[in-house]
C-alpha cells in the first residue's frame, strides 16, 4: 500500500470545492452575460478588497483624524458614518468611489448602466454592515450586490 491513500470524491468535493470535482462553473459573470477579461469583466477580490481599503483609509485618517479632527478609537461610528456618505454621493453620481477608480473598477446595474439612487442606498446601508460584503456567489458578487441588483465591473 503507497503511503498516500485516496480520498472518496465527496471528500474532494468537500475539501476543494465543486471545480476539483471536475464541475464546470463557467468564469465569474458568464451566466450575467459580462465578458470572461477585460472592460466589463467581473471585478475580482482583489480589485474590490482594495478599493475598500483605500475608501476606509480616506474616510479615517484623512477625513475623520485630518480634516474633522475625531479619533475613530474614540468615536467608531464617525467614521463609518463618513464612509457611508462619500459612498453614498461618489457611487450614486459617478458610479465609483475613489477607491474603485484607482483599482480600476465601477459599480453598474445589472443593464451596464450606472445605478439609480435606491439600490446604491441599499448597497450602502448593506456595506456598512460589512457581513454581506464578505459572502460572495459564483459570480463575484456579494450579498449587497445581489439585494441591490447592481455588479462591480472592471472599466
Amino acid at each position: 500500500m503507497s503511503g498516500k491513500q485516496e480520498q472518496p470524491r465527496w471528500t474532494q468535493t468537500w475539501l476543494g470545492g465543486v471545480r476539483s470535482a471536475g464541475v464546470d462553473l463557467g468564469y465569474p459573470g458568464e451566466r450575467l452575460g459580462v465578458p470572461e477579461e477585460g472592460s466589463g469583466s467581473m471585478a475580482r477580490f482583489g480589485r474590490r478588497f482594495g478599493a475598500l481599503v483605500i475608501d476606509w483609509l480616506i474616510c479615517t485618517w484623512a477625513i475623520a483624524q485630518a480634516l474633522l479632527r475625531i479619533n475613530p478609537a474614540e468615536s467608531p461610528w464617525v467614521p463609518v458614518a463618513i464612509f457611508a456618505v462619500q459612498y453614498l454621493l461618489l457611487v450614486g453620481f459617478l458610479g465609483q468611489t475613489f477607491g474603485h477608480r484607482l483599482m480600476g473598477i465601477r459599480v453598474a446595474a445589472m443593464d451596464g448602466g450606472r445605478p439609480r439612487w435606491l439600490p446604491v442606498l441599499v448597497r450602502t446601508i448593506l456595506l456598512c454592515l460589512a457581513v454581506p460584503a464578505v459572502i460572495f456567489d459564483r459570480d463575484q458578487r456579494g450579498v449587497h450586490d445581489r439585494v441591490s441588483n447592481t455588479m462591480v465591473v472592471r472599466m
